[in-house]
């Protein structure tokens, strides 16, 4: 069965909506849209349902299944490790204490993972437990293998890590919203989500910018590099002297809808 190795199965999940996206063999080989579905409220337990359905729809028996869940889905929060601090115990003792501070409420039900490091902060995430076992039953109940569950922010980050220039901030433009990472130097400092208003343009995009900088106190960043349907008109011009914007391009079909998109995140160009 040589040839179907390399291929398999993405899957975009959004609270009111979710597409499942084919990908080949060669990481430039064109992706195919096999189904997507909106709905007019936020329903998870509907978008879930219609998961399965969607997997039981396709063949590839065996296909590994990768998922991308919006940063709706999840809870994402910066953890400082504790000082002195050398066992993993400590540090998922400090994740859940800051989780609790953070959204007032224990972890329990919640599934943590974390980029674990004892001399900086770092970024931890959470997905609910049941969303993940319904996750695993659908894919199994298919015939898949659900070999990766991922928040949005945090695969477009690890996507695009390599390619992060020194004195630089990433961000994320996804479904009317900006996520942006905010460095000092090499670490990780906050992440920072905000809507974006219509017509959005880059003076826009300086003082939002600006004020984060404020916010995190840190210094403006020399380049903000961003991932995503982002405005045009952010990207770096003539005459623009506080910093830089570098608009990572992609190959997918314009077309495509947001939950296609989703899918697509944290894939190798």
């Amino acid at each position: 069965m040589r040839k179907w190795f390399g291929r398999g199965l993405r899957l975009g999940l959004a609270p009111d909506g979710l597409a499942l996206v084919r990908t080949g063999f060669w990481p430039h080989e064109q992706a195919q849209l096999l189904a997507q579905a909106r709905f007019k409220e936020n329903n998870i337990d509907a978008v879930l349902r219609e998961a399965g359905r969607m997997l039981a729809d396709q063949e590839g028996s065996g296909w590994a299944l990768r998922v991308v869940l919006s940063d709706e889905l999840v809870r994402l929060w910066q953890v400082a490790p504790p000082p002195g601090a050398t066992r993993m115990a400590d540090f998922e003792a400090a994740c859940a204490l800051r989780y609790q501070a953070l959204f007032g409420a224990s972890p329990a039900g919640w599934q943590i993972r974390a980029d674990w490091s004892a001399t900086r902060p770092f970024l931890a995430a959470a997905v609910p437990q049941t969303l993940l076992a319904q996750l695993q039953a659908a894919a199994s109940g298919s015939g898949f293998r659900l070999i990766e569950v991922q928040p949005q922010f945090v695969a477009a980050l690890n996507q695009h890590r390599a390619m992060r220039r020194p004195g630089a901030w990433f961000g994320l433009v996804h479904g009317g919203v900006l996520s942006v990472a905010a460095f000092d130097g090499d670490k990780l400092a906050a992440v920072r989500t905000a809507p974006i208003p219509e017509g959005a343009d880059r003076d826009w995009l300086e003082g939002h910018v600006a004020r984060e900088a404020l916010r995190v106190g840190l210094g403006r960043p020399e380049r903000l590099q961003v991932s995503g349907p982002a405005p045009k008109g952010w990207a770096s011009s003539a005459g623009r002297l506080k910093f830089a914007c570098t608009l990572f391009e992609d190959e997918l079909d314009p077309l495509w809808p947001d939950s296609a998109r989703l899918a697509m995140t944290g894939r190798a160009p």
